[in-house]
């Protein structure tokens, strides 16, 4: 899966994760949020999530211990 990290309203990072068809660019324009914090492909693995590499035309990448952190945070089951 892809996803982007994006910077909330109140400042907060926000997860957002989709399908590898649809490009980093075109799921942003479709976002209501401001900066794009960061982008790349995650996975799940034994250890928990991988993060890794990033978005050329958005100018951004993986930051991948912060990004997997905040991806299962968003996850965690309340």
């Amino acid at each position: 899966m892809k996803y982007l990290i994006m910077e909330d309203f109140s400042g907060q990072p926000v997860p957002f994760i989709f399908p590898r068809r649809v490009d980093h660019a075109d799921m942003r324009d479709q976002l209501p949020y401001g900066q794009v914090i960061s982008a790349g492909v995650v996975e799940h693995g034994p250890e928990g999530f991988v993060c890794h590499g990033g978005n050329t035309e958005l100018n951004v990448k993986a930051r991948p211990e912060e990004d997997a952190a905040i991806i299962t945070e968003a996850l965690r089951v309340r």
